[in-house]
Protein backbone atom coordinates (compact mmCIF):
# COMPACT_ATOMS: atom_id res chain seq x y z
CA UNK A 1 0.00 0.00 0.00
CA UNK A 2 2.86 2.37 0.82
CA UNK A 3 4.29 1.78 -2.66
CA UNK A 4 0.95 2.66 -4.27
CA UNK A 5 0.60 5.84 -2.20
CA UNK A 6 4.14 6.91 -3.11
CA UNK A 7 3.39 6.49 -6.82
CA UNK A 8 0.08 8.37 -6.57
CA UNK A 9 1.82 11.20 -4.73
CA UNK A 10 4.44 11.45 -7.43
CA UNK A 11 1.78 11.73 -10.13
CA UNK A 12 -0.12 14.36 -8.15
CA UNK A 13 2.94 16.58 -8.02
CA UNK A 14 2.73 17.04 -11.78
CA UNK A 15 -0.77 18.43 -12.29
CA UNK A 16 -0.68 21.37 -14.62
CA UNK A 17 3.06 21.71 -14.29
CA UNK A 18 3.53 22.82 -17.89
CA UNK A 19 0.78 25.45 -17.99
CA UNK A 20 2.85 28.64 -17.68
CA UNK A 21 2.05 32.28 -18.34
CA UNK A 22 4.02 34.07 -21.07
CA UNK A 23 6.71 36.40 -19.78
CA UNK A 24 5.74 39.77 -21.28
CA UNK A 25 9.17 41.29 -20.81
CA UNK A 26 10.97 38.68 -22.93
CA UNK A 27 9.70 38.39 -26.49
CA UNK A 28 12.09 35.53 -27.27
CA UNK A 29 10.82 33.48 -24.32
CA UNK A 30 7.23 34.28 -25.25
CA UNK A 31 7.86 33.08 -28.80
CA UNK A 32 9.49 29.90 -27.53
CA UNK A 33 6.53 29.07 -25.29
CA UNK A 34 4.10 29.77 -28.11
CA UNK A 35 6.09 27.36 -30.23
CA UNK A 36 5.82 24.67 -27.55
CA UNK A 37 2.09 25.31 -27.33
CA UNK A 38 1.67 24.94 -31.09
CA UNK A 39 3.80 21.79 -31.23
CA UNK A 40 1.86 19.86 -28.63
CA UNK A 41 -1.63 21.20 -29.33
CA UNK A 42 -1.34 19.99 -32.92
CA UNK A 43 -0.26 16.51 -31.82
CA UNK A 44 -2.91 13.83 -31.47
CA UNK A 45 -0.51 11.24 -30.04
CA UNK A 46 2.99 11.12 -28.59
CA UNK A 47 5.64 8.55 -27.71
CA UNK A 48 8.76 9.21 -25.60
CA UNK A 49 11.34 7.40 -23.52
CA UNK A 50 11.30 8.67 -19.94
CA UNK A 51 13.76 8.62 -17.06
CA UNK A 52 12.33 9.55 -13.65
CA UNK A 53 14.14 10.52 -10.45
CA UNK A 54 11.94 10.94 -7.37
CA UNK A 55 13.41 12.02 -4.02
CA UNK A 56 10.94 12.00 -1.09
CA UNK A 57 11.86 14.24 1.86
CA UNK A 58 14.41 12.58 4.09
CA UNK A 59 14.60 9.43 1.95
CA UNK A 60 16.79 8.03 -0.79
CA UNK A 61 16.23 8.88 -4.44
CA UNK A 62 14.18 6.42 -6.48
CA UNK A 63 14.97 6.01 -10.18
CA UNK A 64 12.54 4.59 -12.75
CA UNK A 65 12.44 4.53 -16.54
CA UNK A 66 10.49 3.24 -19.50
CA UNK A 67 8.29 4.26 -22.43
CA UNK A 68 5.30 6.63 -22.39
CA UNK A 69 2.62 6.80 -25.08
CA UNK A 70 -0.32 9.21 -25.06
CA UNK A 71 -3.34 9.74 -27.26
CA UNK A 72 -5.93 12.50 -26.98
CA UNK A 73 -8.33 12.58 -25.30
CA UNK A 74 -7.38 11.04 -21.99
CA UNK A 75 -5.45 7.91 -23.01
CA UNK A 76 -1.95 7.04 -21.88
CA UNK A 77 0.33 4.13 -21.06
CA UNK A 78 3.51 4.09 -18.97
CA UNK A 79 5.49 0.86 -19.53
CA UNK A 80 8.36 0.62 -17.03
CA UNK A 81 11.65 -1.08 -17.77
CA UNK A 82 12.83 -0.13 -14.28
CA UNK A 83 11.17 -1.53 -12.23
CA UNK A 84 10.36 -4.21 -14.76
CA UNK A 85 6.65 -4.81 -15.21
CA UNK A 86 5.29 -1.72 -13.48
CA UNK A 87 2.43 -0.22 -15.51
CA UNK A 88 0.20 2.87 -15.43
CA UNK A 89 -2.65 2.93 -17.97
CA UNK A 90 -5.64 5.13 -18.80
CA UNK A 91 -8.29 4.18 -21.36
CA UNK A 92 -9.94 7.60 -21.12
CA UNK A 93 -12.43 6.46 -18.47
CA UNK A 94 -10.40 4.60 -15.85
CA UNK A 95 -6.82 4.63 -14.55
CA UNK A 96 -4.94 1.51 -13.49
CA UNK A 97 -1.69 1.37 -11.54
CA UNK A 98 -0.06 -2.07 -11.49
CA UNK A 99 2.87 -2.81 -9.17
CA UNK A 100 4.57 -6.16 -9.89
CA UNK A 101 6.24 -6.37 -6.48
CA UNK A 102 2.79 -6.71 -4.89
CA UNK A 103 1.10 -8.21 -7.99
CA UNK A 104 -1.60 -5.64 -7.33
CA UNK A 105 -3.65 -3.42 -9.68
CA UNK A 106 -5.50 -0.37 -8.36
CA UNK A 107 -8.30 1.17 -10.42
CA UNK A 108 -9.75 4.67 -10.18
CA UNK A 109 -12.07 6.79 -12.32
CA UNK A 110 -10.25 9.26 -14.53
CA UNK A 111 -12.87 11.98 -14.03
CA UNK A 112 -12.31 11.74 -10.29
CA UNK A 113 -8.53 11.86 -10.65
CA UNK A 114 -7.77 14.91 -12.77
CA UNK A 115 -4.83 15.76 -10.51
CA UNK A 116 -3.07 12.42 -11.16
CA UNK A 117 -3.25 11.98 -14.90
CA UNK A 118 0.53 11.77 -15.00
CA UNK A 119 3.44 13.83 -16.18
CA UNK A 120 2.68 15.55 -19.48
CA UNK A 121 -1.01 15.39 -18.60
CA UNK A 122 -1.46 18.60 -20.59
CA UNK A 123 -0.99 16.56 -23.75
CA UNK A 124 -4.27 14.82 -23.03
CA UNK A 125 -6.06 18.13 -23.53
CA UNK A 126 -5.19 21.64 -24.71
CA UNK A 127 -1.98 23.37 -23.65
CA UNK A 128 -2.53 27.00 -22.62
CA UNK A 129 0.42 29.06 -21.38
CA UNK A 130 -1.75 31.86 -19.97
CA UNK A 131 -3.07 30.26 -16.82
CA UNK A 132 -1.24 28.73 -13.94
CA UNK A 133 2.21 30.22 -13.31
CA UNK A 134 3.90 33.43 -12.19
CA UNK A 135 7.47 34.71 -11.91
CA UNK A 136 8.43 33.01 -15.14
CA UNK A 137 12.11 33.28 -16.05
CA UNK A 138 14.24 31.81 -18.78
CA UNK A 139 17.97 31.07 -18.89
CA UNK A 140 19.95 29.78 -21.86
CA UNK A 141 21.72 26.43 -21.41
CA UNK A 142 23.62 25.97 -24.64
CA UNK A 143 21.02 25.63 -27.40
CA UNK A 144 18.27 24.93 -24.83
CA UNK A 145 16.32 27.17 -22.46
CA UNK A 146 15.61 26.38 -18.81
CA UNK A 147 12.33 27.87 -17.61
CA UNK A 148 11.59 28.41 -13.91
CA UNK A 149 8.18 29.38 -12.56
CA UNK A 150 5.87 29.33 -9.55
CA UNK A 151 2.17 28.37 -9.50
CA UNK A 152 -0.31 31.23 -9.30
CA UNK A 153 -2.34 29.35 -6.70
CA UNK A 154 -1.26 27.83 -3.41
CA UNK A 155 -3.72 24.95 -3.71
CA UNK A 156 -1.39 22.85 -5.88
CA UNK A 157 1.00 20.36 -4.23
CA UNK A 158 4.21 21.96 -5.51
CA UNK A 159 6.02 25.25 -4.99
CA UNK A 160 8.24 25.52 -8.06
CA UNK A 161 8.78 23.97 -11.47
CA UNK A 162 11.62 23.96 -13.97
CA UNK A 163 11.59 22.62 -17.47
CA UNK A 164 14.09 22.55 -20.28
CA UNK A 165 12.92 23.28 -23.82
CA UNK A 166 14.99 22.75 -26.95
CA UNK A 167 15.33 25.25 -29.79
CA UNK A 168 12.85 23.04 -31.67
CA UNK A 169 10.23 23.63 -28.93
CA UNK A 170 10.59 20.07 -27.59
CA UNK A 171 10.21 19.50 -23.84
CA UNK A 172 13.31 17.66 -22.65
CA UNK A 173 13.28 17.93 -18.85
CA UNK A 174 10.68 18.63 -16.18
CA UNK A 175 11.65 19.16 -12.53
CA UNK A 176 9.11 19.78 -9.77
CA UNK A 177 9.68 20.84 -6.16
CA UNK A 178 6.88 19.82 -3.79
CA UNK A 179 5.74 21.80 -0.77
CA UNK A 180 7.15 18.93 1.30
CA UNK A 181 10.56 19.55 -0.35
CA UNK A 182 10.31 16.39 -2.43
CA UNK A 183 11.90 16.51 -5.88
CA UNK A 184 10.59 14.89 -9.05
CA UNK A 185 12.49 15.10 -12.33
CA UNK A 186 11.66 13.60 -15.71
CA UNK A 187 13.93 13.49 -18.73
CA UNK A 188 12.38 12.73 -22.12
CA UNK A 189 14.15 11.34 -25.18
CA UNK A 190 13.37 10.04 -28.66
CA UNK A 191 10.08 11.91 -28.94
CA UNK A 192 7.78 10.77 -31.73
CA UNK A 193 4.79 12.95 -32.63
CA UNK A 194 1.67 11.17 -33.92
CA UNK A 195 3.10 7.63 -34.03
CA UNK A 196 0.88 4.75 -35.16
CA UNK A 197 -0.59 3.26 -31.98
CA UNK A 198 -2.81 0.21 -31.61
CA UNK A 199 -5.90 1.01 -29.51
CA UNK A 200 -5.21 -2.14 -27.49
CA UNK A 201 -2.19 -0.54 -25.80
CA UNK A 202 -4.59 1.60 -23.76
CA UNK A 203 -6.58 -1.40 -22.51
CA UNK A 204 -5.43 -2.79 -19.17
CA UNK A 205 -4.99 -6.56 -18.99
CA UNK A 206 -4.44 -7.80 -15.46
CA UNK A 207 -1.49 -10.19 -15.06
CA UNK A 208 -2.33 -13.69 -13.89
CA UNK A 209 -3.18 -13.82 -10.20
CA UNK A 210 -3.07 -10.04 -9.72
CA UNK A 211 -5.08 -8.56 -6.86
CA UNK A 212 -7.64 -6.06 -8.23
CA UNK A 213 -8.73 -3.24 -5.93
CA UNK A 214 -10.64 0.02 -6.23
CA UNK A 215 -8.95 3.26 -5.19
CA UNK A 216 -9.32 4.00 -1.51
CA UNK A 217 -9.65 0.37 -0.44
Amino acid sequence: MACVLANVRAFRLLIGLLAVSAFAGDAALDALLKGVETRYNKAKALQVLFHEDYTPPGRAKRTESGTLVLRKPGKMRWDYDQPKGKLFVSDGKYLWLYTPLDNRAERMKLKESDDMRAPLAFLLGKLDFQKEFRNLQGKAEGPDTRITAEPKTDTLPYSAVEFVVSAEQRIKVVKVTGFDHSLLEFRFDEEKVDPQLDAKVFQFQAPKGAQMVEAGQ
